[in-house]
């Protein structure tokens, strides 16, 4: 799934192609929106709150749109070929000049702008959002103290934009194991800091690293068997039931413990 920064990203490139423009059409191709017509409409602007995206138009509506797993938004020129097969497409929204296509969206749903609370309402404060609480955040990871730390980084009602890779790279930048629970963790303000700083350096970069070396840019994620960038151990894995599903943990044994 992808992490906030790249989901923050998307946002601002379709702000960048969309914002104040009028829609000469729309195709919505999910069942529940089959009949919508954006034609006439003109875009506001797009934002991100965590994994969310939010493209609000003046007609006093929003799409709003999940990436999940295999997700993304992509802009082409009208009349350029795209380069993902048309039948993943999910929304296509026109202008004169732009075509903006919504390929395997997760979520896909229009409501009233004043809805939106309905839909990210519960997300905790967003590691790059314009009003980021870093005290809130770690108030809410806090409620829970015997809780897996990873399982707690991963939990969008605490703080809202880390995902699998993020929550594991962390956990090596912090020296603890993915499973230490969130009371025996140590400095956990630091923790949600570089978290914060982390997401908001790699959106400004357009790439994901947390090594400081764009050659080798992770640390542990999918490096599994893999030696440690940093003693040379073997990277271990391990599945984890995340909220019904599987999740893959990484850590190194001797640098996490």
């Amino acid at each position: 799934m992808p992490e906030g920064d790249t989901v923050h990203r998307t946002a601002q490139r379709l702000h960048r192609a969309l914002s104040g423009q009028e829609l000469t059409g729309s195709d919505f191709r999910v069942p529940q929106h089959a009949t919508a017509d954006l034609g006439g409409e003109t875009v506001l602007e797009t934002v991100a709150r965590g994994k969310h995206l939010l493209t609000r138009f003046s007609g006093g509506g929003t799409l709003h749109t999940h990436l999940k797993m295999e997700g993304a938004w992509r802009t082409y020129r009208t009349g350029e070929r795209w380069r993902r097969p048309a039948h993943q497409a999910r929304v296509v929204l026109r202008t004169d000049t732009t075509q903006a296509v919504g390929f395997s969206l997760g979520i896909v749903e229009l409501l009233p702008t004043a809805d939106e609370p309905t839909v990210v309402g519960h997300l905790g404060p967003d590691l790059l959002g314009p009003d980021w609480d870093p005290d809130e955040a770690l108030r809410r990871l806090r409620q829970d103290p015997d809780r897996p730390i990873v399982e707690a980084l991963l939990d969008q009602r605490n703080l809202a934009g880390i995902g699998n890779m993020y929550a594991a790279e962390l956990c090596f930048l912090h020296g603890i194991l993915p499973s230490t629970p969130v009371g025996r963790v140590e400095r956990l303000p630091r923790l949600v800091q570089r978290a914060h700083l982390l997401l908001k350096e790699n959106v400004k970069r357009s790439l994901q690293a947390t090594t400081g070396d764009l050659r080798e840019p992770l640390w542990v994620y999918r490096r599994d068997k893999a030696a440690c960038r940093r003693c040379g151990t073997r990277i271990e894995v391990a599945m984890r039931d995340s909220a019904g599903r599987e999740r893959a943990s990484y850590w190194c044994p001797r640098c996490q413990r």
